[in-house]
C-alpha cells in the first residue's frame, strides 16, 4: 500500500466498536487520526467515537482487508476481543502494515490449544491438559472452546455423567471444533495488564477478578486493584508466558489461577487490551495510559517502555446486570457518575434490548470505574454507584 504523506493524519482501523473497544476508541478520537471503527452492530457505542464507521463484522477477515485497501489505512487494532486480533495481524502482514505481533504469533495468542502447546514447551506452569477420551480426567474438571473467549462454550464438569454434554457444547462453539479439557484450579483468579517493548516485558498492574454477591445491587463482576495476593511468582508466570508466545511488543492480558499452594497457574494470555475496561482501570490507578500505547503500536510509532506515576491506592471496574427482559430506560447514570471518586459510568444498551439471565460478557448492561484511598474504599464506593443505577425492563418480553 502507498505510504501517506507526512502532512496528512494517520487512518487507524479499529475493529469492534462495542462496550470492550469503546476506551480505545476514545483515546483514538483524542488524537489527530482518521479513525475506521468496524462493527456488525449499527447501534454500537464505540462509533460516537468514529471518525468513519463500517458496518461490517470484526471477524470477517477478507472485508476487513478489502476495507483497510480502499481507505488505505496506516494501522489495525484489535482491543478488547480476540479471534479479531489474528485478523488484525494477518492483514497488516499482507499489506505491509506495522503491527506488535506477527499472524504466527496471533495463532498461538488466540487458539487455546496451539497456546496450551506452547506453554507445556517452555515449562510455563498451567493447568494438565487431557483428551475427551482419556480415563484420567479428574473431576470437577473444565471444558471449553479452543477458539473462544469469555463464557461462550466454557462448562464447569462435575462428573462423568456431564462430559459429553459439554464436549458437544464446545465444539458447536467453537470455530473449528476443536474442544479443551483442562484440570479445575480452584483458587484466586487474577489478570496481569502489561506491556511488552522490544522483548522487555513491562507488568502494569496485577488485579483480582472477584464474583460479586448475588446482584442486590445489579453487580455482575469486579476487576479490583491492587490485588490482595502480592506474590512475585504471578508476574514471573506472566512474563515467561508472554515470552514463549512471543508477544516482544504490544500489550497482553494474562488470566492466571492460584492453586491451593499459592502457586500461579497460566490459564490464558491475550495480545491485546482486556475487554472489561482494564486499560482505563491502569490509567486510573497507574497513569499509564495503554489505549494510547494500543494506537502506537498500530501506526508503527517509536515507543518507550513506560513509566507511570505514582500509583493510586485502589481502583476497580465494577460491571452491572440488569434484570432479564426488554429495557424500556436507564435512570441515575448521571448521579451515580457525580458520586466521590466515580471515573465514569457507562451503560451499554439501549431501549429495546432484550436482557437474558447473566451468562457471558455481552449479556452485561453497564460497567462502573471507581477510585479511592484503599481498595476497599473504591469497592464502596462502585457500588454506591451502582445502587443508583437503575434498569427499567418489561419483565413479560424476556
Amino acid at each position: 500500500m502507498a505510504r501517506r504523506p507526512r502532512s496528512e493524519p494517520a487512518r487507524l482501523l479499529v475493529l469492534g466498536a462495542g462496550a470492550a473497544q469503546r476506551g480505545l476508541l476514545e483515546a483514538a478520537a483524542a488524537r489527530e487520526i482518521v479513525v475506521i471503527a468496524v462493527d456488525r452492530d449499527p447501534s454500537a457505542p464505540g462509533f460516537a467515537h468514529a471518525t468513519e464507521r463500517a458496518i461490517l463484522s470484526s471477524e470477517d477477515e477478507p472485508g476487513i482487508e478489502r476495507l483497510a485497501k480502499a481507505r488505505n489505512v496506516d494501522g489495525i487494532v484489535s482491543p478488547g476481543a480476540d479471534w479479531p486480533v489474528g485478523i488484525a495481524a494477518r492483514v497488516a502482514e499482507r499489506l505491509g502494515l506495522p503491527h506488535p505481533i506477527d499472524g504466527a504469533t496471533a495463532v498461538l495468542a488466540t487458539t487455546k490449544t496451539r497456546q496450551r502447546e506452547r506453554l507445556a514447551a517452555t515449562g510455563v506452569p498451567q493447568p494438565r491438559v487431557f483428551s475427551v477420551g482419556d480415563a484420567a480426567i479428574p473431576f470437577p474438571c473444565v471444558v471449553k472452546a479452543a477458539d473462544r473467549q469469555g463464557q461462550r462454550g466454557l462448562t464447569l464438569v462435575y462428573d462423568s455423567a456431564g462430559l459429553d454434554a459439554a464436549v458437544a457444547e464446545a465444539s458447536a462453539e467453537s470455530r473449528g471444533g476443536g474442544v479443551l479439557v483442562e484440570e479445575l484450579i480452584d483458587g484466586p483468579e487474577l489478570t496481569v495488564n502489561a506491556v511488552s517493548v522490544d522483548g522487555t516485558f513491562v507488568p502494569l498492574a496485577v488485579t483480582d477478578r472477584v464474583l460479586a454477591e448475588p446482584p442486590a445491587f445489579g453487580v455482575a463482576l469486579t476487576h479490583a486493584w491492587p490485588s490482595e495476593h502480592q506474590n512475585p511468582s504471578v508476574v514471573e508466570a506472566a512474563g515467561a508466558a508472554v515470552a514463549a508466545l512471543g508477544i516482544e511488543n504490544g500489550p497482553s492480558y494474562t488470566q492466571i489461577r492460584l492453586g491451593p499452594d499459592g502457586q500461579p497457574s497460566v490459564m490464558e494470555v491475550a495480545a491485546r487490551l482486556g475487554g472489561g475496561h482494564d486499560a482505563e482501570l491502569v490509567r486510573a490507578v497507574t497513569g499509564v495510559d495503554l489505549n494510547d500505547l494500543a494506537i502506537s503500536f498500530a501506526l508503527g510509532e517509536p515507543i518507550e517502555p513506560p513509566a507511570g506515576s505514582e500509583p493510586r491506592a485502589g481502583g476497580c471496574v465494577l460491571f452491572l446486570v440488569a434484570p432479564p427482559g426488554e429495557l424500556r430506560s436507564t435512570q441515575g447514570v448521571a448521579e451515580a457518575a457525580a458520586l466521590d471518586g466515580v471515573e465514569w459510568v457507562r451503560t451499554y444498551r439501549r431501549p429495546g434490548w432484550r436482557f437474558v439471565p447473566l451468562r457471558r460478557g455481552a449479556d452485561r448492561a453497564g460497567a462502573v470505574l471507581a477510585v479511592g484511598a484503599s481498595r476497599d474504599q473504591a469497592l464502596v464506593r462502585a457500588r454506591r454507584a451502582a445502587e443508583t443505577v437503575r434498569f427499567l425492563v418489561d419483565a413479560n418480553a424476556a
